[in-house]
């Protein structure tokens, strides 16, 4: 008895002392990403340091505790596109910054958030500034951004990657066949080019699927490519011929082909800024980083501001998830703009898939009413298509990138019937007590009936049509014009402004200055939504999610498959959303 209670004391002491030592850890930590009061100071003759090391998303979180890494405790911040806007903007006009240093290590951003930083960045070499860039490898996403520079470095080992792009799909028939789960699915009678149910039937792209998927892929690639030929003074035929006979393929070849200026080492890099800023040898370079010069200015505050809504991820109903679009939590965010006096004009960037038809029509309602009373503006990010589309159509003006992905206006349902699954495979039995004869209309247990398949084809064909009829009414175009470009078709930015879905090119800030002047606003403040959460009340939510994100980094592209599957069996209600697993890779 006396060791049991002897070795019960060293266990709570052993523990008692872990529980200190893990408080203290948990303290200097979250000290440690406590933003400073401080401003920092920009001195004279400063470079601009911009370091491409995260993601880039649309709005970057403020809480310090997100996307935090609990298993090597270390933060893996995104970069918010708003505030790399923000920063070019402001460094454009400052007399102490010279020029911009672009130094990418490991870049990661979609088409259309790329195109709106090179347009900034073109902006400030207007100025009269100097554009560097820097990397010991180039994907073809870092060196689209980088080729706007007056100069492109590149490591003597490094690399440049130019190949074109490609877009995968994985079709999942075979699986299904194996598993004995028959998928039911019900698609718009005229549907043809709505490819997102395509992987539960077919082994393989439909004519009408590889059709819709090479024109916009084309399309994309030719407008990368035709900025690239006027910043670097490379025609198009060259850089395709680059692309088609692989010429790309050492660090030679690279400054050969006029793909880069010069092959040097970062530190030589830094010795030409120094010559460049009139720096003696014997001095530092006057620089300064991305994150500290975000913090050196501030926006003033006007009481006449333009509420910018962010609006990213798959549309579902209610709250939605974290890191998705809830129907309530939008139409709450919408209706709050709209409400608020001090808001003068409201800006919805739409970076979203799609998703519930329900959803989307809730929001529509919303930006149906906000348009009614002030000016309502859409900014497309990378992709705005099907049920992204359908909660933009009705706004005054939608702005999107070339490259951006819209359009897919139609919609489908998926069930499926497992009873081979339970029967033959895992030996389970099902009856059923009802009170009607369709009760179990759509249950997984059973096959789905002739009437009962056709009651939910009207139903899609109903909602295919109100989809329409807001586009329609939305972009002053007629229903029969929106149904041929329709059917499901997934389009280019630069496609979509030829055939009416979008009004103007643009991004984010070009989206915002229209609102200013649809709302005669000469000055203003901007407000962002939804507001960003407390940083403390998030971090015991990021502690017991640390498993996931421990699983997610060890078995990326497996629990990525995971959470597709899972996506898949979700699915509630008719769906408005484009191809189901197409990945455009090459950037």
């Amino acid at each position: 008895m006396k060791s049991f209670f002897k070795n019960l004391l060293s266990s709570f002491l052993g523990a008692l002392i872990a529980g200190i030592i893990l408080l203290f850890i948990g303290l200097g930590i979250i000290s440690s990403l406590i933003p400073s009061k401080e401003k920092p100071i920009v001195k004279d003759n400063s470079v601009l340091v911009i370091k491409f090391e995260n993601e880039i998303v649309d709005r970057a979180s403020t809480n310090p505790f997100d996307d935090f890494d609990i298993s090597t405790m270390q933060p893996n911040k995104k970069m918010g596109l708003n505030q790399i806007l923000n920063v070019l903007d402001h460094a454009k006009t400052n007399p102490k910054i010279e020029g911009i240093l672009l130094h990418f290590t490991n870049f990661s951003a979609g088409a259309a958030t790329i195109e709106e930083i090179r347009d900034e960045l073109e902006l400030f070499k207007s100025s009269g500034k100097f554009i560097y860039a820097y990397s010991d490898f180039y994907s073809q996403g870092s060196y689209y951004l980088a080729s706007i520079a007056d100069k492109v470095f590149l490591n003597p080992q490094g690399l440049v990657e130019f190949r074109g792009l490609t877009a995968e799909i994985m079709f999942y028939k075979k699986a299904l066949e194996k598993l004995e789960l028959e998928p039911v699915i019900i698609r718009g009678s005229n549907n043809k080019f709505k490819s997102a149910v395509e992987p539960f039937m077919y082994e393989q792209m439909s004519d009408a699927s590889r059709e819709m998927t090479q024109v916009y892929l084309n399309s994309i690639w030719n407008h990368i490519l035709t900025s690239i030929s006027k910043s670097r003074n490379i025609s198009v035929e060259e850089l395709n011929q680059y692309a088609n006979l692989m010429k790309v393929k050492n660090p030679n070849a690279c400054v050969e082909l006029k793909l880069i200026d010069s092959l040097v080492y970062y530190d030589e890099v830094l010795d030409i800024l120094k010559n460049k800023t009139g720096i003696k040898d014997d001095e530092n370079l006057h620089s300064i980083n991305f994150n500290r010069y975000k913090k050196s200015f501030k926006r003033p505050h006007n009481p006449n501001r333009i509420a910018v809504i962010y609006a990213a991820g798959t549309i579902d109903m209610g709250e939605g998830a974290s890191d998705g679009i809830g129907s309530e939590k939008l139409s709450a965010q919408i209706r709050s703009a709209r409400k608020n006096k001090e808001v003068k004009a409201i800006v919805v960037r739409i970076n979203s898939p799609g998703g519930s038809a329900l959803a989307s029509e809730v929001i529509w309602r919303e930006m149906e009413l906000a348009k009614k009373e002030k000016p309502l503006i859409v900014s497309f990010g990378d992709v705005a298509a099907s049920g992204g589309y359908y909660i933009a159509c009705n706004a005054d003006t939608i702005l999107a990138s070339p490259t951006t992905i819209t359009g897919s206006i139609g919609v489908f349902g998926v069930l499926f019937n497992a009873k081979k699954l339970l029967n033959n495979t895992l030996g389970i039995t099902i009856d059923t007590v009802k009170t009607n004869a369709h009760s179990d209309i759509g249950s997984f247990t059973r096959e789905m009936t002739e009437d009962e398949y056709l009651v939910i084809q009207e139903e899609v064909d109903r909602i295919y049509l109100d989809f329409k009829q807001h586009v329609a009414k939305g972009r002053s175009l007629d229903v029969e014009y929106v149904d041929s470009i329709g059917q499901g078709r997934v389009w280019s930015g630069a496609s979509g402004l030829n055939n009416g879905l979008v009004d103007m090119d643009g991004g984010l800030k070009k989206a915002i200055e229209i609102a200013a002047d649809k709302a005669g606003l000469k000055n203003y403040s901007i407000l962002e939504l939804p507001k960003q959460e407390d940083p403390f009340k998030e971090i015991f939510k990021d502690i017991l999610n640390n498993q996931a994100q421990i699983v997610t980094q060890e078995f990326t592209e497996t629990y990525k498959l995971v959470l597709k599957v899972e996506e898949i069996l979700k699915m509630k209600g008719i769906q408005a959303r484009p191809a189901f697993d197409i990945v455009v890779k090459g950037l």
